[in-house]
C-alpha cells in the first residue's frame, strides 16, 4: 500500500484538508450576497442536491463504502462531516457514500465472486474477511486497519440479571451459558451463529471455556448450542426485538420473548440510550475473556482501484482515526481500537463492577475453533444423517511422519472418534470400510448400519457406543488395495435410498490412495451413475476426504462435484476432524466447493 497517501500534504496544518480563509474581509452588501448564496445552497445540501462547493464539486472522488448496519450511522457521520468541511486527497475533496449492509451476506457475495460494487468495506468483524477470501473464485479483499471494537457479553433484563447475582457474581463462559439455559423461566437467545459475528464468537467462546471442564466439556457445549438453536433470530438486531419489556418478573411469562441474549456491548448501549433507569439491559461479562467485534478497514478489488480512489479510500480511515471522529464512535457505543473503554459508555451499556467490562478482552479465536464451533452449529440446528466409508487399504498402515510411529490408521481413528463426540442423540451415523476382496467379491462391507446416536441397539449398548466400538476396531486389510469407485457407487446408493427428510443428508468417504481395483467400474461410468442417482429435491452431497500424498485428489473432487458436495486434500489425518465439521458447514449451507 506504499502508493497510499494519510493527511492531504497540501492541507494547513490542523484543517484536514479545509481551504485556506479569505485574507480579505468583503464589503457588507458583498458579505449578504455571499450569506444569501450559502443559504441557498445549504437548502440544496440539506435536500441532497448539492453535496460540495463549487471548489469540489468537479474534482471530488467518489468512494462507495458498504458497512455493517450497527456501525454504518457512525461512519456516515463522518463521511458526512468531511463533505462539510471539504476534507480532500491529494488536493481533491472525498465524496463517501455509506451504504448498510450486514456483514454475513457481503462475505457470501464477495466468496462467490460478485463484483461489488464498492471499494470499501466495514464488517463487524474480520471473521468475515475470513470468509470471503475463502471461494476459489473470491473477490480479493484487503484489511488496512480497524474503526472500532466491541465486546460481545451476555445481557438481561434486570430482573433476570438479578437472578443471577449481577453485578457481584462473575461466570466464565461455560457457566454463565449453562446458568441461563438451565433455568426454566429464564430464555436465551441469539443470533444465528452462521449469520452473526457476535452470535459465532459467543459460541466458540463457550466450547473453548468447557473444553477447559475436561472430557464433558464437548458435550456440554452441544447442550449449550442445542438450547440457543430452539431460540436463534436471522440477525443482531431481529434478536434484539425478542427481548422482554417492562414488568416485575422481566417478561419471564411471555414465552416469545427473552430475558437473556448475546449481544455486543454497542448493541446494549443503542437499546439502554432513551430508557429510563431500570428499564434497561445489564451485562455480565465472562471472566475468562470477551472477544470482540474489530470492524475492519478492508479494500476490496485494490488493484482495479484508480490512484485517487485508492488514496482517498486511505484518506477516510485516517479520518476515522482522528480524535473527533472517535469521539463520534464513543458517542455510538463503540470503544475506540487498543484504547481503554470509556467509563460513561460502558456504563450506559449495562456494565457495572465488579464484572471485568475493562480487562477481559479475550484472545481472539482460532479459525479451526470458529470452524468447529459453525459445524458443530450445523450439525445441532439440521440433525445429520452420514454414511461414514473409510478406507482399510493396506497402505492405511503407513506411519505418519512426526506421530510418534502411529499409522495413518491410528491418526484416522482418532480423528474420527473427536468427530463423533460433536453429533447429538438426533443425529444418525453409520460406518463401512473398504478394500479388495473385503467381503467375498465385493470391496466394501457395512459395519454399523445408519441410525439414530440415542437409539439403543442389541447388548442394551446405544448406537453411539456401539460406533465408538467399531471405530476403534478399524484395521488396516493385509495387502487390500484401493476399492474405491464401486464402493463410492454402492454406498451413494444406499445412502439416496435410505433419504430422511429434514436432515443433512451427506455420504463421507476417506481415502488415501487411489482406485486400485481393475474389475471396477470406471471413473466416468462411477460419475455418470453418481449424477443420475443424484436428485436436488433429496440432496445426498458426497464429502470426499483424500488423507496423504499418495491419495487420488482428483476423484475426490469429481466425485464430490458430481453429487454437489465437497472434495478437500488433507496431509495429516489428524485433519479429518476439522474437516468434516467445515464440510459439513459449508455444504449444509449450500456452499459446496470442489
Amino acid at each position: 500500500m506504499g502508493r497510499h497517501s494519510l493527511p492531504d500534504p497540501h492541507a494547513p496544518e490542523g484543517t484536514r484538508g479545509r481551504p485556506a480563509a479569505p485574507r480579505r474581509r468583503t464589503v457588507t452588501v458583498a458579505t449578504l450576497l455571499v450569506l444569501a448564496v450559502a443559504g441557498g445552497a445549504a437548502v440544496a445540501a440539506s435536500s441532497g442536491l448539492l453535496s460540495f462547493g463549487d471548489a469540489c464539486r468537479d474534482s471530488a472522488v467518489r468512494l462507495d463504502l458498504v458497512a455493517s448496519p450497527d456501525v454504518a450511522p457512525a461512519v456516515r457521520s463522518v463521511a458526512e462531516r468531511a463533505r462539510a468541511e471539504k476534507v480532500t486527497s491529494d488536493g481533491s475533496c472525498i465524496d463517501v457514500r455509506v451504504t448498510a449492509r450486514e456483514s454475513y451476506q457481503v462475505a457470501a457475495a464477495l466468496r462467490a465472486g460478485r463484483e461489488p460494487g464498492f471499494a470499501v468495506w466495514i464488517p463487524d468483524s474480520a471473521l468475515w474477511v475470513d470468509r470471503a477470501k475463502e471461494g476459489g473464485a473470491s473477490v480479493p479483499v484487503a484489511t488496512a486497519g480497524h474503526v472500532a471494537a466491541s465486546p460481545v457479553a451476555l445481557a438481561l433484563v434486570p430482573a433476570a440479571a438479578k437472578s443471577l447475582g449481577w453485578p457481584s457474581r462473575t461466570y466464565t463462559w461455560a457457566e454463565l451459558a449453562a446458568a441461563a439455559t438451565r433455568s426454566v423461566t429464564l430464555r436465551l437467545g441469539a443470533a444465528d451463529p452462521a449469520r452473526s459475528a457476535a452470535g459465532l464468537l459467543a459460541l466458540s467462546s463457550v466450547g473453548r471455556s468447557a473444553a477447559r471442564q475436561g472430557a464433558d466439556g464437548g458435550t456440554g457445549a452441544a447442550a449449550v448450542a442445542k438450547a440457543l438453536a430452539q431460540r436463534t433470530s436471522d440477525t443482531d438486531a431481529q434478536v434484539v426485538a425478542t427481548l422482554a419489556r417492562g414488568g416485575a418478573d422481566g417478561g419471564s411469562g411471555d414465552p416469545r420473548h427473552n430475558q437473556a441474549v448475546v449481544l455486543s456491548e454497542q448493541a446494549a448501549y443503542a437499546y439502554n440510550t432513551g430508557r429510563d433507569a431500570g428499564q434497561g439491559l445489564d451485562l455480565f461479562y465472562p471472566e475468562d475473556g470477551t472477544p470482540l467485534l474489530d470492524y475492519p478497514y478492508a479494500i476490496v478489488r485494490e488493484n482495479r482501484l484508480s490512484t485517487d480512489r485508492s488514496r482517498a479510500a486511505m484518506r477516510f480511515l485516517t479520518l476515522l482515526g482522528e480524535p473527533e471522529s472517535r469521539r463520534t464512535l464513543i458517542r455510538s457505543g463503540f470503544r475506540a481500537p487498543g484504547e481503554a473503554a470509556d467509563e460513561g459508555t460502558v456504563r450506559k451499556a449495562g456494565a457495572a463492577a465488579p464484572q471485568p467490562y475493562a480487562t477481559s478482552t479475550a484472545e481472539a479465536p482460532s479459525a479451526k475453533e470458529l470452524q468447529e464451533a459453525l459445524g458443530m452449529w450445523t450439525i445441532i440446528v439440521q440433525s445429520a444423517r452420514l454414511t461414514t466409508v473409510v478406507d482399510a487399504s493396506g497402505s492405511m498402515a503407513a506411519p505418519v511422519p512426526g506421530a510418534g510411529g502411529r499409522s495413518r490408521m491410528d491418526v484416522t481413528r482418532a480423528s474420527l472418534l473427536g468427530a463423533l463426540a460433536q453429533f447429538t442423540p438426533e443425529d444418525e451415523i453409520g460406518l463401512w470400510d473398504f478394500a479388495t476382496r473385503l467381503d467375498g467379491s465385493r470391496d466394501y462391507r457395512e459395519l454399523v448400519p445408519t441410525a439414530r446416536l440415542g437409539d439403543s441397539v442389541k447388548g442394551g449398548r446405544t448406537q453411539r457406543e456401539r460406533l465408538t466400538a467399531a471405530f476403534d476396531a478399524l484395521r488396516p486389510v493385509p495387502d487390500g488395495a484401493t476399492g474405491l469407485y464401486d464402493t463410492m457407487l454402492a454406498a451413494y446408493r444406499q445412502a439416496t435410498a435410505g433419504y430422511r427428510p429434514g436432515k443433512f443428508n451427506a455420504v463421507v468417504i476417506l481415502t488415501d490412495g487411489a482406485n486400485e481395483d481393475p474389475g471396477s467400474i470406471s471413473r466416468a461410468e462411477l460419475l455418470t451413475r453418481l449424477q443420475r442417482l443424484s436428485d436436488p429435491a433429496k440432496p445426498v452431497p458426497v464429502i470426499a476426504i483424500a488423507v496423504g500424498p499418495d491419495a487420488d485428489g482428483e476423484s475426490v473432487r469429481e466425485m464430490a462435484r458430481a453429487t454437489g458436495g465437497a472434495g478437500y486434500q488433507v496431509t495429516d489425518p489428524a485433519e479429518i476432524q476439522a474437516v468434516i465439521l467445515k464440510a459439513v458447514m459449508t455444504v449444509g449451507r449450500g456452499g459446496a466447493t470442489s
